[in-house]
């Protein structure tokens, strides 16, 4: 389902940072807590060497379901332009696939889950 913009993106990883959000979309962008329920942390390495430094790590979260709904993983929810959408798509590797999520708050958002994995 397309979303209208502006897009509502969640993130609980490095698309937080200052140093990656300028990196990605030339500003700081403003948002407000929210969680994911159902779902847990994990990590993975990143090999790509762009993402490396936009980020200062190979090791990145990644969220995987967790079959609990008492679990949640925190996060930030952000209003993002469709060119911002698309630069993070642009940013993400292949071991994350953007998904529609529905957070605690009840916000229907995209959110980059593990690729390739259980439910993701």
């Amino acid at each position: 389902m397309a979303m209208a913009a502006p897009y509502l993106l969640f993130s609980y990883g490095t698309l937080q940072l200052e140093q990656v959000q300028l990196a990605r979309f030339g500003r700081l962008l403003e948002g407000t807590p929210d969680a994911l329920p159902g779902y847990t942390t994990s990590v993975v390495r990143i090999t790509d060497p762009d993402v490396i430094a936009a980020s200062g790590s190979d090791l990145h979260p990644v969220v995987v379901p967790s079959g609990d709904g008492g679990d949640a993983v925190s996060g930030t929810l952000f209003r993002i332009t469709g060119s911002e959408l698309a630069a993070a798509d642009e940013y993400e590797v292949d071991d994350y696939a953007r998904t529609e999520v529905v957070l605690r708050s009840g916000a229907t958002a995209w959110a980059y889950l593990g690729a390739g994995r259980a439910g993701g």
